[in-house]
């Protein structure tokens, strides 16, 4: 893709002369040519590689510019959205170096370009993270509020869910299976009875939910990954509950678990979020393992959103129940790998977020029987850079309300409910692991009409909860600790 006055998608005016952009045109014409006959263009598969050998001649190899303008700098001619990259990728510019690749590239190749631009972009604007996190910051300026950074408690491994007790208790679910207390600030001897779980890679001891009537009946909710099935080696996402006794939970039973045969030697997407609606029903999420087409199969319970009654009996209203080879249990599907689930205060609409792939991370809101895409639609590409789809869109599956392109692999969500931050009044918190991160969002109408950063750098983080102080409690990984945000309006 040359770079010209009018190249990709948007340039500066040009800065040097035509001759030599003349020259970078034929050499982009004979490197398509080469690929059209199958000589020695390049392979087609990365999609670094194809930005390497088909535009880094004049865009430069960072996308900085190089005999052609930049392709970060946010200065375009020709339109700056995804659809006017693909058009300009696809059909070039007319009159100028920036020729069309429409017969040496695919549709989904272009997408994957598309994105491949959007990472650089961000790099740009943000800057990369350091590969060890900052320390918390003692003070952060925020549009909104001030507030302090405070440790609740240290030394945790992957701290993943957590969840206030009644009374004030924090429960806080590590990875490797332990299940924690902080009890007037003090972090307590591991919970006793936890079943064992299949720690490795995306798996473990994930969420946590505690039962609306939990000081009547005691009862908490654990989604955790775990082995068996009918091959070596091989796991599955569960759902399990117990009561919680003198430290210990007792009379455990299980909500949901999938037959053997479902049990699989990939340890990857096993979910997993737990959330109780004013109702009482119980919602979880369980990715797609790995297995993309299992989302959209209805009698997979993977890559879907799950609603059963507290004792995992399946509610007679759930959209599939009497439908021949659909799983009772669920209640949305083409999902991916859902990890954050929010009640909307007021409305009670429930939100989710959702990992993408490499892109394509999404915040939706779920609604009943609906399909939500996954892997037909995608605003994302494989992590290897490999294209999946061109198409982000089509006809009977839902938009998310917001995408973030590059990924942020974004995670929990929580609505602030509390008094502290008054300003923060019914917005939306959202976390993110990858680009490390916590989210202010401003929510209008079903709209997201706002974003801001309010932390980036200081490690991944994994779950947030509103406290019944009005504060705002952070489970974060490297390294493993709960922090609280506090309003510091000095």
């Amino acid at each position: 893709m040359t770079a010209t006055a009018s190249g990709m998608v948007g340039h500066r005016r040009m800065r040097h002369r035509l001759p030599l952009l003349l020259i970078g045109s034929a050499l982009v014409s004979v490197i398509a040519t080469s690929v059209l006959a199958g000589g020695q263009g390049p392979p087609l598969g990365d999609v670094g590689t194809v930005f390497d050998a088909l535009c880094s001649n004049c865009h430069g190899t960072t996308l900085a510019g190089g005999q052609g303008p930049s392709l970060v700098d946010a200065q375009w001619i020709h339109g700056e959205t995804d659809a006017d990259i693909t058009r300009v990728i696809r059909d070039g510019v007319p009159t100028t170096p920036m020729v069309s690749f429409r017969a040496a590239l695919s549709d989904q190749q272009i997408r994957a370009l598309v994105i491949y631009i959007r990472e650089a972009q961000e790099r740009a604007r943000s800057g990369s993270l350091a590969a060890v996190p900052r320390a918390l910051p003692e003070r952060v300026d925020s549009e909104r509020h001030s507030f302090r950074v405070e440790t609740v408690a240290d030394g945790l491994d992957t701290p993943w869910g957590l969840e206030f007790l009644p009374g004030g208790d924090l429960l806080v679910s590590e990875r490797p299976g332990r299940l924690r207390v902080i009890r007037d600030g003090r972090l307590q001897p591991p919970v006793a009875g936890v079943p064992a779980v299949w720690a490795q890679q995306d798996g473990g001891l994930m969420d946590i939910a505690v039962h609306p009537q939990f000081a009547r009946n005691g009862w908490v909710y654990l989604a955790l990954s775990e082995p068996g099935g009918d091959v070596a080696g091989a796991s599955s996402t569960r759902i399990v509950r117990g009561r919680l006794r003198d430290d210990a939970l007792v009379d455990q039973q299980t909500i949901f678990q999938p037959p053997p045969a479902l049990y699989w030697k990939n340890n990857t997407h096993f979910g997993a979020r737990l959330l109780f609606d004013d109702a009482g029903f119980l919602f979880f999420s369980i990715g797609d393992r790995g297995h993309m087409a299992d989302a959209q199969d209805l009698g997979s319970p993977y890559g879907k959103l799950h609603r059963v009654h507290d004792d995992g009996r399946v509610p007679a209203d759930n959209p599939f129940v009497g439908r021949s080879g659909a799983l009772p249990s669920i209640w949305s599907y083409g999902h991916r790998n859902q990890q954050g689930l929010a009640l909307e205060p007021g409305s009670r609409t429930l939100w989710a977020t959702e990992h993408g792939p490499r892109g394509g991370d999404e915040l939706n809101t779920v609604e009943k029987a609906k399909n939500y895409g996954w892997p037909v639609i995608t605003y994302g590409m494989n992590d290897n850079g490999t294209p999946i789809t061109d198409r982000t869109a089509q006809a009977g599956m839902e938009q998310p309300i917001v995408h973030w392109t590059p990924s942020i692999a974004v995670c929990a969500i929580a609505f602030y409910t509390g008094e502290r931050f008054r300003h923060w009044r019914h917005d939306l918190l959202v976390t993110a692991l990858g680009g490390q991160q916590v989210r202010r969002l401003e929510i209008r109408e079903g709209r997201v009409t706002h974003q801001e950063v309010l932390m980036r750098g200081y490690g991944r983080v994994r779950d947030v909860v509103v406290g019944p102080d009005g504060l705002v409690y952070l489970a974060m990984n490297d390294p493993g600790q709960i922090v609280r945000l506090v309003p510091d309006e000095r």
